[in-house]
């Protein structure tokens, strides 16, 4: 089995939540240069403006994006989840977003859901196993 270069990370954060993940990836920006990034539709694009990293951009999570990043998780393409939802808003797409989580679990992929966990997940990243 060969070794990717670099993690990937997916973000992710619900309406409510995204001003939080743009402030925290500005925050981290220097430690996020060293992972590959990706995310769903309107994150990823707030994120790559606010950074200047460079986010691939999925679909936005009610129209697909989660279930997108979850089929990279499946195909062993995502390494790291961050994932700041909103607990306190009912989602339309909540089912995907449940998907989303248990896929997560499913293939043992640390992933996120606030800032205290985003920042411990980063800090430890090159220090778990494959």
């Amino acid at each position: 089995m060969t070794m990717k270069a670099k993690k990937t990370i997916a973000l992710i954060a619900h309406d409510n939540k995204k001003a939080e993940m743009v402030g925290w990836a500005l925050r981290n920006k220097e430690t996020l240069k060293n992972f590959d990034l990706c995310g769903t539709g309107t994150t990823a694009g707030l994120v790559a403006e606010a950074t200047g990293l460079n986010v691939k951009k999925h679909l936005s999570g009610p129209v697909g994006g989660d279930q997108q990043i979850g089929a990279k998780i499946a195909e062993r393409k995502i390494d790291i989840v961050i994932f700041f939802w909103d607990p306190l808003s009912a989602q339309p797409h909540d089912p995907d977003v449940k998907a989303l989580l248990r896929i997560a679990v499913v293939y043992d992929i640390p992933i996120a859901t606030n800032k205290a966990t985003a920042n411990c997940v980063i800090s430890v990243s090159g220090n778990f196993a494959e």
